[in-house]
């Protein structure tokens, strides 16, 4: 169970000194990462299609496949922790609509498309889309609008 947590405490770490303003995608029943970065002082927000209640966190009922633009507007990164490698696609169409960056953590060696950019911090992330760095993003052709 260490193990479980470390991966949280260090995504938490990584997210906590670059972002403020930030929207967990898919939070199912783990708060960890979303509580350990309200705790630093973030604006967190958290959506799932069938969402555990928190009365500690703003979590909202939501389908990536026909997100709320409203709710995830302002934020400066989406982020989802262990999410179906099918949510991917959607996500990024998302982060191009707000305009902010999108980091995943996947579970095992899961990986979509190119990797997008890779950053480990003890653990592996993706970005899979960056405005602040076009070259990261997975291509586009790999991403079809709906």
């Amino acid at each position: 169970m260490r193990d479980y947590k470390h991966i949280e405490a260090k995504i938490t770490r990584y997210i906590s000194i670059r972002y403020q303003n930030v929207v967990e995608i898919g939070i199912g029943r783990n708060f960890s990462v979303a509580l350990g970065l309200r705790d630093a002082g973030l604006r967190v927000r958290c959506t799932d299609i069938s969402p555990a209640l928190d009365d500690r966190l703003d979590i909202r009922r939501d389908d990536v496949l026909s997100p709320d633009p409203a709710f995830y507007a302002g934020a400066d990164l989406l982020y989802a922790v262990r999410p179906g490698i099918e949510m991917v696609p959607p996500m990024i169409l998302l982060a191009r609509r707000c305009g902010c960056p999108l980091l995943v953590y996947h579970l095992g060696n899961e990986i979509y498309g190119n990797g997008g950019r890779i950053v480990d911090c003890g653990v592996v992330l993706h970005y899979y889309y960056d405005p602040s760095r076009p070259s990261c993003a997975v291509p586009s052709e790999t991403v079809e609008e709906r």
